[in-house]
């Protein structure tokens, strides 16, 4: 069976530029795929939008579910969005609850999200460190307990803007050439930030230059770079 999949970013766009790879390749392989968002980010990150005339924060939040609506299914992933404001976003118990109960009900394999600093960006370390904490809510904290917990998933990190400024230290690379075509349509819906779309396009080609210089593995083409933030636990060595 294929593996369970759930992104979460603080806003509707983070996923398309950081993980939209990995959400296509998972479902190509049979597996599914839940992108969150925290925020719409209409606020902070629809600056394209609020060139227009008149413009409402109503209308911006209805353009940004409809890019990232779209944008998720060419990659063949649900998309939810929990309407939590930004820039600051704010993450009380009560958000976090929202987020374990997610994750309860969808019980993913692996979760992938912000790093745990972004000085640049102050929605991400907080997105960051409410996944984290439901994370462990949601899996009884390592021990047991008198709720329902939930098998552990891996978690990961997805690169951000600045990695050098934000302690992120890749130690996987996704060969996501067989689905970057699907990523850069996806890239393509949100219109809001297009400027973007040219950044981890190349990105994802100097990645993959750095994936095939690790592998020896002369096919690779486009990769994008995560970094695991737990120990894997193995049988044997590769």
């Amino acid at each position: 069976m294929g593996k369970k999949l759930v992104v979460i970013g603080a806003h509707a766009a983070d996923f398309v530029w950081r993980s939209a790879g990995a959400i296509a390749l998972t479902v190509q392989q049979g597996g599914s795929a839940l992108v969150v968002a925290l925020s719409y980010g209409e606020r902070g990150e629809s600056g394209e939008l609020w060139k227009e005339p008149n413009q409402t924060i109503e209308r911006v939040k209805r353009i940004r579910h409809e890019q990232a609506q779209a944008a998720s299914e060419i990659l063949g992933a649900r998309f939810l969005c929990f309407d939590l404001g930004d820039y600051p976003l704010r993450m009380d118990e009560q958000g976090i609850e929202k987020i374990v109960k997610l994750l309860q009900e969808e019980k993913p394999d692996i979760i992938i999200t912000h790093t745990e600093k972004d000085p640049f960006n102050p929605d991400h370390p907080t997105a960051y460190e409410a996944v984290i904490r439901a994370r462990l809510l949601s899996a009884g904290a390592g021990v047991e307990s008198a709720f329902e917990r939930i098998k552990p998933p891996v978690v990961y990190s997805f690169e951000p803007h600045q990695p050098e400024l934000s302690g992120f230290l890749p130690n996987l690379f996704l060969d996501i050439t067989p689905v970057f075509e699907k990523k850069v349509a996806a890239m393509g819906q949100m219109g809001s930030q297009s400027y973007l779309k040219d950044y981890y396009t190349e990105l994802a080609s100097r990645r993959g230059n750095h994936a095939r210089r690790i592998s020896g593995n002369k096919e690779i083409k486009y990769a994008e770079a995560f970094q695991r933030l737990l120990p894997q636990v193995v049988k044997e060595l590769t």
